[in-house]
């Protein structure tokens, strides 16, 4: 019988040296985008999606990240007395998003290392992966959209969608085929292999890999047989196709826009993005942005 996927592995263990010096004393999960860390986008995701508890990958050093979704009495009863009770409101409702549980990698080894450390905590149940820097904009949650996918394909399911091929080199890349099955509006194609960071114009696929998995409990094993690839560090990518010579692979194109906020640029994207949607940012963002001549009509979204 299939299981339901309940429970979403968050990994947060990594340097981010992109946003050195910043992440030398503060988590780059913990940089907050329009007053909300990304760590937070990547939990509030994996909520809407009826997930009910998170394992978030962690160091000794980011103690603040979990810290973080913990109910802060003080805080609040400080607020109401204040008479800010929505804000006393928006900080309580972190704690009653999803369970959270916490697993500590060491040293950053690598986003299959880190899917090796929830093995405790996931079992042999199915799981999700969603990483935070990997920020998605959807209508329905992207980890939602594979999880509707597993549902008719079981095996492991990667978010993917098409990509420059100038830009090969910051995904992993899937070879893939068609597949007969009519669901999912013909957004699902098999995996017949999956190639982390090939230099650009290497090879002739534009598949790429989007942060956000659907994983049986079989890749564990696989992970273990998996020797260190890109960069000296265990890539889930290698796991996944060695997974893929015996079980199903699949990929699924997901509806949304897709910002990487682990690079500068990607992160000030986003940013703006978030903040023209925003009721009282919106307007005067705008605004802002016509009189550096960036835009021409101040209704720009």
């Amino acid at each position: 019988m299939q299981k339901e996927i309940r429970k979403a592995v968050i990994p947060a263990a990594g340097l981010g040296t992109r946003f050195l010096p910043a992440t030398k004393a503060v988590p780059k999960e913990m940089i907050p985008l329009v007053a909300r860390p990304l760590i937070q986008f990547a939990v509030e995701e994996a909520a809407a999606a009826g997930i009910d508890t998170v394992v978030l990958i962690t160091n000794s050093d980011k103690s603040l990240i979990s810290r973080y979704f913990c109910r802060d009495l003080a805080l609040e009863q400080l607020l109401v007395q204040r008479g800010k009770d929505e804000d006393a409101a928006l900080i309580r409702r972190l704690s009653k998003l999803t369970e959270i549980q916490t697993v500590y990698q060491p040293l950053p080894f690598g986003l299959g290392d880190a899917v090796r450390k929830a093995q405790p905590l996931v079992g042999e149940e199915p799981f999700a992966v969603i990483l935070p820097d990997a920020l998605i904009d959807s209508q329905l949650p992207c980890i939602g959209q594979l999880m509707s996918c597993y549902e008719k394909h079981r095996g492991c399911i990667i978010a993917t969608q098409t990509v420059d091929p100038s830009e090969t080199d910051r995904f992993g890349i899937l070879d893939v085929v068609p597949i007969p099955d009519p669901c999912c509006d013909g957004r699902t194609l098999l995996v017949r292999s999956l190639i982390e960071r090939p230099k650009p114009g290497s090879l002739p696929f534009r598949h790429g890999i989007f942060g956000r998995y659907i994983l049986e409990a079989e890749i564990f094993s696989c992970i273990e047989r998996t020797p260190p690839g890109f960069d000296g560090e265990l890539q889930l990518t290698d796991a996944l196709q060695l997974y893929a010579r015996t079980r199903p692979v699949y990929c699924h194109r997901f509806d949304g826009n897709h910002y990487d906020a682990g690079s500068k640029l990607g992160f000030l994207k986003a940013t703006i993005a978030y903040a023209l949607k925003d009721p009282a940012l919106a307007s005067p963002l705008r605004e802002h942005l016509v009189a550096l001549g960036l835009t021409q009509e101040a209704n720009v979204s």
